[in-house]
C-alpha cells in the first residue's frame, strides 16, 4: 500500500506545470507531470494518480477527450480530474467538462485558495480511506487465519481417523511376527511380507502426513496424475471407515482423465465428502447405505460425481452450504466443504456443485 497521495498534471506549457507543483508541492505529495495525453497515460498505467489536475487545450489530444479516454480503462476509469483552463471556461464547456466525470472545473488565472482547498479535502480522504483499507486488510488476515486454523482442526481429526488404520494393522503383523517367532514359523517368506506390507502401510501414513503439511504451501509441488490412481488410494485409507458403518460404496471409473496438481489435495476432497456422507447415515440411522463414485468425460470436459442416499439437504440450505462457518451440523465449524470448493477452484481449476438427488445428495465436480 502506498503511503503517499499522487498528483498528476497535464500542461503543454512546461511552466504551468511549475507554476502548479510550487503551489501543491507543499502537501508532501507524489508530483507527476506530463507535457501531452499519450505520456499522460504511460504514467497512469504504470504508476498510482489519485488526483488529475489537466489543461484543456492540448495538441493532438485535448483534455476532454483525454477524460473521455481514460475512462474507458477500468484501472483509470475512476481517477477524478480537476480541469484547469484559461479558454474553454463558458457554462457549455464546464457542463461538458463535468459530463465527463471531471469533479471541478477551475478558470485561469488560478485561484489558489480554491484549488488547494480542494486538493486539502482529496488528501484528508485519501488519508482516511488508507486507514480504513488498512483496518480491513488487518480484518481479512484474520479471518483467513482463523479459517485455516479450523481447517488445520478439522484436517487432523481426518488424518487421526487415517493414520489408526495403518497403525492398526501395523500392531496386527507385530503380533504375528512375534506369534510366528515363539512357534518357530519364521523363515524369508514370512520376513519377506512381513518387510513389504509394513513398509506399505508407513507409506500410506507418510503421504498423509506430508500432503497435510503440505496443504497450505503456495509453493507446492505441481504435477499430472492420473484421477484412478487417487480414488483408489483414497478408497484403502477409507476401506476400514466404510466397512464398519455398512456402506455399499461403489466405483465406476469410466474415463481415468488426467489432472495437474497436488494428489493429497484431491484425496482430502474426496475423504471430506465421503465422510459427510457417513456421518449422515450416522446421523439420521439410514439402513441401506450406498455412496456411488462415477468419473467420465462429456464435451471436453472431465466429471467426477458423488452420490449417497443418505436423504439429502434441505432446498434452503443448498445455496449456503459452501459459505465459511455455514454448517448444519451440532459440532461443525462450516470450514470443511467451504475448503473443498477452495481447493477446487484454486488447485485444480474446476468447478463444484451439490444438488439433491432422488434419495440424497449428489457432489459433481467439473474439471
Amino acid at each position: 500500500m502506498k503511503d503517499k497521495f499522487s498528483v498528476l498534471i497535464i500542461d503543454d506549457v512546461q511552466e504551468n506545470i511549475y507554476s502548479l507543483e510550487l503551489l501543491i508541492e507543499e502537501f508532501n505529495v507524489n508530483i507527476y507531470s506530463a507535457l501531452n495525453a499519450n505520456d499522460a497515460v504511460s504514467i497512469l498505467m504504470k504508476n498510482p494518480v489519485d488526483l488529475i489536475l489537466c489543461d484543456i487545450q492540448m495538441p493532438d489530444v485535448d483534455g476532454f477527450q483525454f477524460a473521455e479516454y481514460i475512462k474507458g480503462i477500468d484501472k483509470l476509469k475512476d481517477i477524478p480530474i480537476i480541469f484547469i483552463t484559461g479558454i474553454y471556461d463558458k457554462d457549455s464547456y464546464q457542463k461538458k467538462g463535468y459530463d465527463l466525470g471531471a469533479i471541478e472545473y477551475i478558470s485561469k488565472p488560478i485561484d489558489d485558495v480554491l484549488l488547494t482547498s480542494k486538493l486539502k479535502a482529496y488528501i484528508e480522504l485519501f488519508n482516511k480511506n488508507k486507514e480504513i483499507r488498512s483496518s480491513l486488510d488487518q480484518a481479512n488476515k484474520l479471518v483467513v487465519h482463523n479459517t485455516k486454523m479450523a481447517s488445520i482442526g478439522e484436517m487432523i481429526g481426518v488424518i487421526s481417523h487415517q493414520l489408526k488404520q495403518p497403525l492398526n494393522v501395523l500392531s496386527l503383523y507385530c503380533d504375528d511376527i512375534k506369534f510366528s517367532y515363539e512357534h518357530g514359523e519364521i523363515d524369508d517368506e514370512i520376513i519377506e511380507d512381513f518387510s513389504e506390507n509394513t513398509k506399505k502401510q508407513i507409506h500410506y501414513m507418510r503421504d498423509t502426513i506430508d500432503g497435510f503439511l503440505s496443504f497450505f504451501n503456495p509453493d507446492k509441488d505441481k504435477h499430472s496424475f492420473e484421477i484412478k490412481k487417487v480414488i483408489e488410494a483414497t478408497y484403502e485409507l477409507l476401506k476400514s471407515q466404510i466397512g464398519k458403518n455398512n456402506v455399499d460404496f461403489e466405483m465406476q471409473i469410466e474415463s481415468n482423465f488426467s489432472l495437474k496438481g497436488v494428489e493429497m489435495e484431491l484425496s482430502q476432497v474426496l475423504i471430506n465428502l465421503i465422510t459427510n456422507s457417513i456421518q449422515a447415515f450416522n446421523e439420521r440411522e439410514i439402513e441401506n447405505r450406498k455412496i456411488e463414485l462415477i468419473t467420465y468425460s462429456k464435451d471436453n470436459k472431465n466429471y467426477l460425481i458423488i452420490t449417497d442416499n443418505a436423504g439429502g439437504i434441505e432446498e434452503n440450505n443448498l445455496e449456503k452450504i459452501f459459505d465459511p462457518y455455514y454448517t448444519t451440523k451440532a459440532e461443525g465449524t462450516g470450514i470443511g466443504l467451504y475448503m473443498v470448493k477452495i481447493v477446487i477452484k484454486n488447485s485444480f481449476n474446476g468447478n463444484l456443485k451439490l444438488e439433491n438427488s432422488k434419495e440424497g445428495v449428489k457432489f459433481v465436480i467439473q474439471f
